[in-house]
Protein backbone atom coordinates (compact mmCIF):
# COMPACT_ATOMS: atom_id res chain seq x y z
CA UNK A 1 0.00 0.00 0.00
CA UNK A 2 1.48 3.14 -1.36
CA UNK A 3 1.83 6.44 1.09
CA UNK A 4 -1.01 8.44 -0.20
CA UNK A 5 -3.41 5.12 -0.02
CA UNK A 6 -2.27 4.59 3.96
CA UNK A 7 -2.75 8.46 4.19
CA UNK A 8 -6.14 8.68 2.87
CA UNK A 9 -7.23 5.32 4.64
CA UNK A 10 -6.30 7.76 8.07
CA UNK A 11 -8.04 10.62 7.16
CA UNK A 12 -10.98 8.60 6.22
CA UNK A 13 -10.98 6.72 9.36
CA UNK A 14 -10.35 8.92 11.55
CA UNK A 15 -13.48 10.46 9.95
CA UNK A 16 -15.70 7.78 10.67
CA UNK A 17 -17.08 8.64 14.34
CA UNK A 18 -18.51 11.77 15.56
CA UNK A 19 -16.60 13.22 17.87
CA UNK A 20 -17.77 14.03 21.62
CA UNK A 21 -15.55 15.44 24.56
CA UNK A 22 -15.72 13.60 27.38
CA UNK A 23 -18.06 14.11 30.11
CA UNK A 24 -19.39 17.23 28.32
CA UNK A 25 -22.25 18.65 29.24
CA UNK A 26 -25.05 21.62 28.47
CA UNK A 27 -27.46 22.00 25.20
CA UNK A 28 -26.90 19.56 23.06
CA UNK A 29 -26.09 20.52 19.18
CA UNK A 30 -24.78 18.59 16.46
CA UNK A 31 -22.92 19.64 13.49
CA UNK A 32 -22.44 18.06 10.51
CA UNK A 33 -19.59 19.03 8.01
CA UNK A 34 -17.38 17.31 4.97
CA UNK A 35 -13.99 15.87 6.05
CA UNK A 36 -11.08 18.74 6.03
CA UNK A 37 -8.94 21.18 6.76
CA UNK A 38 -12.09 23.83 7.35
CA UNK A 39 -13.01 22.21 10.80
CA UNK A 40 -10.20 22.54 12.37
CA UNK A 41 -11.77 25.47 14.62
CA UNK A 42 -14.08 22.66 15.38
CA UNK A 43 -11.20 20.03 16.18
CA UNK A 44 -10.12 22.65 18.77
CA UNK A 45 -13.09 23.93 20.26
CA UNK A 46 -14.01 20.71 21.00
CA UNK A 47 -10.22 19.82 22.52
CA UNK A 48 -10.09 23.20 24.43
CA UNK A 49 -13.79 23.40 25.81
CA UNK A 50 -14.57 26.01 24.29
CA UNK A 51 -18.18 25.22 23.36
CA UNK A 52 -17.94 23.47 26.81
CA UNK A 53 -17.83 26.79 28.14
CA UNK A 54 -20.58 28.33 26.03
CA UNK A 55 -22.79 25.91 27.86
CA UNK A 56 -22.94 23.54 24.66
CA UNK A 57 -22.48 19.82 24.40
CA UNK A 58 -21.49 20.04 20.71
CA UNK A 59 -20.88 17.05 18.09
CA UNK A 60 -19.25 16.89 15.01
CA UNK A 61 -20.72 14.22 12.32
CA UNK A 62 -18.66 13.83 8.95
CA UNK A 63 -20.75 13.46 5.83
CA UNK A 64 -20.28 11.59 2.89
CA UNK A 65 -21.55 14.37 0.44
CA UNK A 66 -23.78 17.50 0.01
CA UNK A 67 -27.27 15.39 0.02
CA UNK A 68 -27.06 13.84 3.07
CA UNK A 69 -25.29 17.14 4.40
CA UNK A 70 -28.98 18.67 3.36
CA UNK A 71 -31.16 16.31 4.20
CA UNK A 72 -29.45 15.52 8.02
CA UNK A 73 -29.85 19.46 8.20
CA UNK A 74 -33.28 20.06 7.10
CA UNK A 75 -34.49 17.71 9.22
CA UNK A 76 -33.32 18.75 12.20
CA UNK A 77 -30.53 15.45 12.54
CA UNK A 78 -28.39 18.05 12.99
CA UNK A 79 -28.20 22.08 13.54
CA UNK A 80 -25.33 23.52 12.28
CA UNK A 81 -23.87 22.41 9.18
CA UNK A 82 -20.59 23.65 7.62
CA UNK A 83 -20.60 23.68 4.01
CA UNK A 84 -20.05 25.97 0.72
CA UNK A 85 -22.37 28.57 0.75
CA UNK A 86 -23.47 27.74 -3.03
CA UNK A 87 -25.08 24.60 -1.60
CA UNK A 88 -27.30 27.52 0.77
CA UNK A 89 -28.45 28.99 -2.23
CA UNK A 90 -29.05 26.48 -4.26
CA UNK A 91 -31.60 25.06 -1.94
CA UNK A 92 -32.92 28.00 -0.76
CA UNK A 93 -33.83 28.49 -4.47
CA UNK A 94 -34.91 25.18 -4.78
CA UNK A 95 -32.23 23.91 -6.84
CA UNK A 96 -30.63 21.35 -4.84
CA UNK A 97 -29.83 18.07 -5.68
CA UNK A 98 -31.73 16.17 -2.82
CA UNK A 99 -35.65 16.26 -2.99
CA UNK A 100 -36.29 18.04 0.64
CA UNK A 101 -40.26 17.59 2.05
CA UNK A 102 -40.75 20.97 2.38
CA UNK A 103 -38.75 24.10 1.99
CA UNK A 104 -34.86 24.73 2.73
CA UNK A 105 -35.15 27.94 4.98
CA UNK A 106 -31.35 27.75 5.13
CA UNK A 107 -29.17 30.53 5.81
CA UNK A 108 -25.39 31.31 6.54
CA UNK A 109 -24.28 33.13 9.48
CA UNK A 110 -20.66 32.91 9.68
CA UNK A 111 -18.02 32.76 7.33
CA UNK A 112 -14.84 29.99 7.47
CA UNK A 113 -13.00 29.85 4.26
CA UNK A 114 -12.92 31.55 0.69
CA UNK A 115 -12.90 28.03 -0.98
CA UNK A 116 -9.18 26.67 -0.61
CA UNK A 117 -9.34 24.59 -3.39
CA UNK A 118 -6.87 23.23 -6.16
CA UNK A 119 -7.98 21.11 -9.44
CA UNK A 120 -5.63 18.40 -9.21
CA UNK A 121 -5.40 15.97 -12.62
CA UNK A 122 -3.78 12.37 -13.18
CA UNK A 123 0.01 12.99 -14.27
CA UNK A 124 1.03 13.90 -17.35
CA UNK A 125 -1.26 16.46 -18.08
CA UNK A 126 0.15 20.16 -17.29
CA UNK A 127 -2.89 22.10 -17.92
CA UNK A 128 -6.62 22.44 -17.40
CA UNK A 129 -7.03 23.01 -21.56
CA UNK A 130 -5.24 19.54 -22.12
CA UNK A 131 -8.47 17.82 -20.36
CA UNK A 132 -10.15 18.50 -23.30
CA UNK A 133 -12.06 15.01 -24.45
CA UNK A 134 -10.20 13.38 -21.39
CA UNK A 135 -13.08 13.42 -18.81
CA UNK A 136 -14.74 13.14 -16.31
CA UNK A 137 -14.29 15.45 -13.62
CA UNK A 138 -15.12 14.31 -10.38
CA UNK A 139 -17.87 16.70 -8.27
CA UNK A 140 -19.34 16.33 -5.24
CA UNK A 141 -23.11 17.02 -7.07
CA UNK A 142 -23.64 17.87 -10.38
CA UNK A 143 -25.67 20.93 -9.07
CA UNK A 144 -24.64 22.06 -5.94
CA UNK A 145 -21.29 22.90 -4.17
CA UNK A 146 -18.43 23.62 -6.55
CA UNK A 147 -19.40 22.10 -9.59
CA UNK A 148 -19.84 25.54 -11.01
CA UNK A 149 -16.63 27.00 -9.76
CA UNK A 150 -15.03 23.69 -11.80
CA UNK A 151 -17.64 24.27 -14.75
CA UNK A 152 -16.09 28.23 -15.19
CA UNK A 153 -12.94 27.00 -14.70
CA UNK A 154 -13.11 24.63 -17.76
CA UNK A 155 -15.03 27.03 -19.51
CA UNK A 156 -12.32 29.73 -19.12
CA UNK A 157 -9.94 27.54 -20.56
CA UNK A 158 -11.42 27.16 -23.64
CA UNK A 159 -12.70 23.38 -23.16
CA UNK A 160 -16.74 22.91 -24.12
CA UNK A 161 -19.08 21.60 -21.64
CA UNK A 162 -19.19 18.81 -24.08
CA UNK A 163 -15.63 17.84 -24.01
CA UNK A 164 -15.43 17.92 -19.87
CA UNK A 165 -18.01 15.96 -18.73
CA UNK A 166 -18.96 15.31 -14.74
CA UNK A 167 -19.49 12.54 -12.55
CA UNK A 168 -20.94 12.43 -9.34
CA UNK A 169 -18.46 10.62 -6.50
CA UNK A 170 -19.10 12.58 -3.69
CA UNK A 171 -16.93 14.57 -0.90
CA UNK A 172 -13.31 15.61 -1.04
CA UNK A 173 -11.98 11.99 0.49
CA UNK A 174 -13.94 10.36 -1.88
CA UNK A 175 -12.61 11.98 -4.71
CA UNK A 176 -9.02 11.78 -3.77
CA UNK A 177 -9.62 8.18 -3.50
CA UNK A 178 -11.55 8.27 -7.49
CA UNK A 179 -8.75 10.04 -8.35
CA UNK A 180 -6.04 7.78 -6.90
CA UNK A 181 -8.19 4.40 -8.21
CA UNK A 182 -7.99 6.26 -11.77
CA UNK A 183 -11.74 6.11 -11.75
CA UNK A 184 -11.99 10.00 -12.84
CA UNK A 185 -8.97 12.27 -14.03
CA UNK A 186 -9.35 15.21 -12.49
CA UNK A 187 -11.00 16.80 -9.51
CA UNK A 188 -11.46 19.78 -6.85
CA UNK A 189 -10.13 19.13 -3.86
CA UNK A 190 -9.73 20.97 -0.64
CA UNK A 191 -6.02 21.34 1.59
CA UNK A 192 -4.57 19.39 2.56
CA UNK A 193 -5.96 16.36 0.26
CA UNK A 194 -4.45 18.31 -2.57
CA UNK A 195 -1.45 18.07 -1.10
CA UNK A 196 -1.51 14.64 -0.40
CA UNK A 197 -2.69 14.09 -4.18
CA UNK A 198 0.86 16.68 -4.85
CA UNK A 199 2.90 13.83 -2.83
CA UNK A 200 1.18 10.99 -4.86
CA UNK A 201 2.48 12.57 -8.32
CA UNK A 202 -1.34 14.09 -9.45
CA UNK A 203 -0.28 17.63 -10.84
CA UNK A 204 -2.07 20.80 -9.42
CA UNK A 205 -3.59 22.92 -12.20
CA UNK A 206 -5.35 25.61 -11.12
CA UNK A 207 -6.64 27.19 -7.82
CA UNK A 208 -10.29 28.43 -7.38
CA UNK A 209 -8.88 31.95 -6.40
CA UNK A 210 -6.15 32.03 -8.67
CA UNK A 211 -8.79 30.98 -11.38
CA UNK A 212 -11.81 33.13 -10.04
CA UNK A 213 -10.70 35.29 -7.93
CA UNK A 214 -12.96 36.46 -4.58
CA UNK A 215 -14.98 33.34 -3.99
CA UNK A 216 -17.01 32.04 -1.10
CA UNK A 217 -16.50 29.28 0.22
CA UNK A 218 -17.35 27.36 3.81
CA UNK A 219 -19.89 28.79 5.47
CA UNK A 220 -21.76 27.66 9.13
CA UNK A 221 -25.16 27.48 7.89
CA UNK A 222 -28.46 26.31 9.97
CA UNK A 223 -32.28 26.70 9.46
CA UNK A 224 -33.84 29.81 9.96
CA UNK A 225 -37.01 28.11 12.05
CA UNK A 226 -34.45 26.66 13.94
CA UNK A 227 -31.82 29.86 14.30
CA UNK A 228 -34.98 31.85 15.65
CA UNK A 229 -35.70 29.49 18.29
CA UNK A 230 -32.24 29.10 19.47
CA UNK A 231 -31.03 32.23 18.76
CA UNK A 232 -28.72 32.45 21.94
CA UNK A 233 -27.46 28.80 21.16
CA UNK A 234 -26.27 29.81 18.25
CA UNK A 235 -24.79 32.82 19.06
CA UNK A 236 -22.65 31.47 22.23
CA UNK A 237 -21.86 28.32 19.03
CA UNK A 238 -20.71 31.58 17.15
CA UNK A 239 -18.70 33.02 20.41
CA UNK A 240 -17.14 29.49 20.70
CA UNK A 241 -15.86 29.37 17.25
CA UNK A 242 -14.17 32.58 17.24
CA UNK A 243 -12.36 31.94 20.37
CA UNK A 244 -11.61 28.40 18.72
CA UNK A 245 -10.39 30.24 15.89
CA UNK A 246 -8.02 32.85 18.28
CA UNK A 247 -6.42 29.74 19.88
CA UNK A 248 -5.34 28.36 16.35
CA UNK A 249 -3.88 31.54 15.13
CA UNK A 250 -2.01 32.60 18.39
CA UNK A 251 1.61 31.71 17.44
CA UNK A 252 2.05 30.91 21.15
CA UNK A 253 0.04 27.73 20.01
CA UNK A 254 1.02 26.96 16.87
CA UNK A 255 2.86 23.63 18.15
CA UNK A 256 -0.25 22.58 19.50
CA UNK A 257 -2.43 23.32 16.70
CA UNK A 258 -0.62 21.97 14.03
CA UNK A 259 -0.21 18.57 16.18
CA UNK A 260 -3.86 18.61 16.72
CA UNK A 261 -4.36 18.82 12.48
CA UNK A 262 -2.43 16.15 12.52
CA UNK A 263 -4.04 13.85 14.83
CA UNK A 264 -7.71 14.74 13.51
CA UNK A 265 -6.66 14.03 9.81
CA UNK A 266 -5.28 10.58 11.13
CA UNK A 267 -1.46 11.13 12.07
CA UNK A 268 0.12 9.75 9.47
CA UNK A 269 0.78 13.39 7.29
CA UNK A 270 4.28 13.70 5.97
CA UNK A 271 5.62 16.78 7.39
CA UNK A 272 5.64 18.50 4.04
CA UNK A 273 2.00 17.81 3.80
CA UNK A 274 1.16 19.38 7.14
CA UNK A 275 3.31 21.88 6.93
CA UNK A 276 1.98 23.05 3.61
CA UNK A 277 -1.91 22.87 4.61
CA UNK A 278 -1.55 24.88 8.24
CA UNK A 279 0.89 27.79 6.41
CA UNK A 280 -1.98 27.89 3.69
CA UNK A 281 -4.96 27.95 6.58
CA UNK A 282 -3.02 30.42 8.66
CA UNK A 283 -2.73 33.05 5.58
CA UNK A 284 -4.49 36.08 6.53
CA UNK A 285 -5.60 37.08 3.49
CA UNK A 286 -6.76 33.64 2.01
CA UNK A 287 -6.78 31.05 4.88
CA UNK A 288 -9.63 30.65 7.84
CA UNK A 289 -11.24 34.03 8.08
CA UNK A 290 -10.39 35.49 11.01
CA UNK A 291 -13.28 37.43 11.54
CA UNK A 292 -16.06 35.11 10.43
CA UNK A 293 -17.18 37.25 7.95
CA UNK A 294 -18.53 36.42 4.43
CA UNK A 295 -16.82 37.82 1.24
CA UNK A 296 -19.35 40.05 0.03
CA UNK A 297 -16.99 40.03 -3.60
CA UNK A 298 -16.95 36.08 -2.83
CA UNK A 299 -20.66 35.88 -2.57
CA UNK A 300 -21.09 38.01 -5.92
CA UNK A 301 -19.48 35.06 -7.78
CA UNK A 302 -21.51 32.47 -6.04
CA UNK A 303 -24.27 34.04 -7.39
CA UNK A 304 -23.13 34.85 -10.71
CA UNK A 305 -22.08 31.57 -11.73
CA UNK A 306 -25.64 30.27 -10.28
CA UNK A 307 -27.28 32.28 -12.33
CA UNK A 308 -25.58 31.62 -15.04
CA UNK A 309 -25.83 27.58 -14.29
CA UNK A 310 -28.25 26.60 -12.56
CA UNK A 311 -31.50 25.07 -13.99
CA UNK A 312 -34.19 26.37 -13.85
CA UNK A 313 -32.35 30.00 -14.92
CA UNK A 314 -33.11 32.54 -12.20
CA UNK A 315 -31.20 36.17 -11.77
CA UNK A 316 -29.86 36.10 -8.33
CA UNK A 317 -28.12 39.40 -7.31
CA UNK A 318 -29.34 39.94 -3.68
CA UNK A 319 -27.08 38.08 -0.95
CA UNK A 320 -29.16 39.16 2.01
CA UNK A 321 -31.86 36.85 1.42
CA UNK A 322 -29.11 33.71 2.21
CA UNK A 323 -27.06 35.46 4.70
CA UNK A 324 -28.04 36.13 8.23
CA UNK A 325 -24.91 37.93 10.49
CA UNK A 326 -26.73 39.18 13.44
CA UNK A 327 -25.85 35.86 14.89
CA UNK A 328 -22.13 36.96 14.29
CA UNK A 329 -22.32 40.53 15.91
CA UNK A 330 -24.46 39.32 18.81
CA UNK A 331 -21.31 37.49 19.19
CA UNK A 332 -18.77 40.10 18.77
CA UNK A 333 -20.32 42.18 21.34
CA UNK A 334 -20.30 39.37 23.67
Amino acid sequence: MGTGRRMLGGVLAAAALPWRPARAQGVPLSVIAFQGASNWPMWAGLRHGHFRDEGLDVTLAITPNSVELARGLHEGRHQVALTAVDNVVAYAEGQGEARLPGPADFFAFMGIDDGVLTLMAEPGIGSVAEMRGRGPFAVDALTTGYAFALREMIRRAGVPDAEAPFERVGGHALRLAALRERRTRATLLTTPLDLMAAADGFRPLAGVADSLGAYAGVTGNARREWATANRDTLVRFVRAWRRSVDWIVAPDNRAAAVALFRERLGGELPPAVTDGATAVLLDPRRGIRRDLSIDPAGMETVLRLRSEQAEPRRALRDPSRYLDLSYLDAASRG
